[in-house]
């Protein structure tokens, strides 16, 4: 549990960074459905990561791969990612929607530390995945009542859904994490090094 420990550190801090915005988030689009990404948004390759919040394959390519792609390609301003929600299931939708209603500077945060401790929320014998998902909203810094709020919201709900069915026709999504790359779709789990021969040469 060591690196699920270190993960809510890392959001806690996200959470009380006052003003800190990753590089590309638009503190004037702050609501549930802007368009969540980080990397310069002047960046010549654009791609778009479509995920569940319980696959283990996507836990696994923002644990093992996404470092590296951030520090190298997104970091450096040549990429710029656009986070595109595609849930496999009720629980991962409730996440989904919690995510969202977290401000921008605090959304990838987030996600990441619900990837690191999936087994613990999304997985584990005998919990209550809310109640989990709760906790982990709570520390990176939403209330109760606005957690509440989150999950009542059949309209971003309903959109999160329509948009998903958009995506699935119009790229052929059928399984996570799926990729698209300056539009081309590109499916599945992969090293730093597959994933950079997908991109144009820069």
């Amino acid at each position: 549990m060591l690196v699920d420990r270190r993960s809510l550190l890392a959001l806690v801090a996200a959470g009380s960074a006052a003003g800190l915005l990753p590089r590309g988030a638009r503190a004037a689009e702050d609501g549930p459905r802007a368009e969540r990404f980080i990397g310069s948004p002047d960046a010549k390759t654009v791609v778009g990561e479509y995920f569940s919040l319980t696959c283990t394959h996507c836990a696994a390519f923002a644990q093992q791969t996404m470092p590296k792609i951030k520090s190298e390609l997104i970091d450096t301003g040549k990429v710029r990612w656009v986070f595109h929600d595609f849930p496999l299931d009720q629980v991962a939708l409730t996440a989904a929607m919690v995510a969202r209603y977290l401000p921008v500077d605090r959304y990838e945060p987030f996600v990441n530390a619900l990837f690191a401790s999936q087994d613990r929320w999304a997985f584990a014998r005998g919990v209550n995945s809310n109640d989990e998902l709760a906790k982990m909203a709570a520390l990176a810094g939403m209330s109760r009542a606005t957690f509440d709020k989150a999950v009542a919201d059949t309209d971003l709900r309903n959109w999160i859904l329509q948009q998903q069915d958009a995506d699935q026709k119009k790229w052929n999504v059928d399984s996570t994490p799926s990729f698209v790359v300056d539009g081309k779709k590109y499916a599945g789990e992969m090293s730093f090094e597959a994933f950079r021969k997908l991109l144009p040469a820069t």
